[in-house]
């Protein structure tokens, strides 16, 4: 487990720290495949509130902590705002079409497929 230095420096894993098994884990959420879904389909970095969950505000935390330190995305301070991006270049790079292979089996199941 990764810890933040502070609280407005998040740790990241490196690239060759991102393990499969914890990208899997991150990924079969709900919540987090949404995020990730929607991560996907804007193309650029979005902060916590475009990316609302309908769960606490709490458990929103957790979700966008378990994507961060799984490797799924990275997570920056601008001013009071975190925001979130996918770490695609990595994941694509590690697990070559991994992501690409979720995101459409998500896409599919979304439209009852």
């Amino acid at each position: 487990m990764t810890t933040a230095e502070s609280p407005r420096t998040l740790v990241h894993p490196t690239r060759d720290r991102i393990r499969l098994e914890e990208v899997l884990h991150a990924l079969a959420d709900p919540m987090r495949l949404r995020v990730v879904c929607a991560l996907d389909a804007g193309g650029t970095e979005q902060s916590c509130t475009q990316l609302q969950l309908p769960v606490t505000k709490s458990t929103s935390t957790h979700h966008f902590r378990v994507l961060r330190e799984s490797g799924v995305i990275r997570q920056t301070y601008r001013g009071t705002a975190k925001l979130n991006a996918l770490r695609r270049d990595d994941l694509d790079l590690l697990f070559p079409g991994l992501l690409d292979s979720v995101l459409a089996g998500a896409a599919r199941q979304a439209h009852g497929g």
